[in-house]
């Protein structure tokens, strides 16, 4: 059945629609995600392909991004619109506004079918190219992924770090006691 025009077929096999201005996930994107779920892995990690993608368009200079949370919140969005079944964060976790567009963008992955409004996506679009580029830095990344972890405590994440340990395998333990070995020469 042919699809009208402006109607978008999207999910884990179409590449490349529009979403408010913001190009949607390049194919290697999808089938990197794609892999990740073959390979059993959890939705959040999927997501993560769309949020690196979403961080390298900032970085090359695709267009800003206000803070790295909205790069981050923008990756998300993509994931849940391309089919990644990544649940919205519990109330209390984030805004009420928040959690609703979330499930707007499941309902929008499941369904695979949305009207892309041209008008919308050129002011998203301009609106993002007038925002900073650094918010995409190394520095920048590195200090929101640190307020992260200092959020989550630490019995959270010595449970993710034991968690690890035992999908690493031998060879993989053993690479990251180098390491580990090597931070400890450094720092004393």
């Amino acid at each position: 059945m042919p699809e009208r025009l402006g109607t978008v077929r999207f999910g884990f096999d179409a590449p490349g629609p529009r979403k408010r201005g913001i190009v949607m996930p390049d194919p290697e994107t999808i089938e990197r995600a794609q892999r990740d779920k073959e390979e059993g892995k959890s939705p959040s990690t999927q997501a993560g392909e769309f949020v690196r993608e979403e961080i390298h368009h900032v970085r090359e200079g695709k267009h800003g991004a206000r803070s790295v949370k909205q790069a981050i919140a923008i990756g998300l969005s993509k994931a849940r619109r391309a089919g990644v079944k990544l649940r919205p964060p519990k109330s209390g976790r984030a805004s009420k506004r928040v959690r609703k567009q979330a499930e707007r963008d499941l309902a929008k992955g499941r369904s695979g079918r949305r009207e892309v409004s041209p008008r919308r996506s050129r002011a998203v679009r301009n609106a993002l190219k007038k925002e900073s580029r650094s918010s995409a830095s190394k520095s920048a990344l590195s200090r929101q992924t640190r307020g992260a972890a200092r959020r989550r405590g630490r019995t959270s994440l010595r449970r993710a770090a034991m968690q690890a340990v035992h999908t690493k395998g031998r060879e993989g333990l053993r690479r990251a006691g180098q390491k580990a070995a090597r931070t400890r020469r450094r720092r004393s």
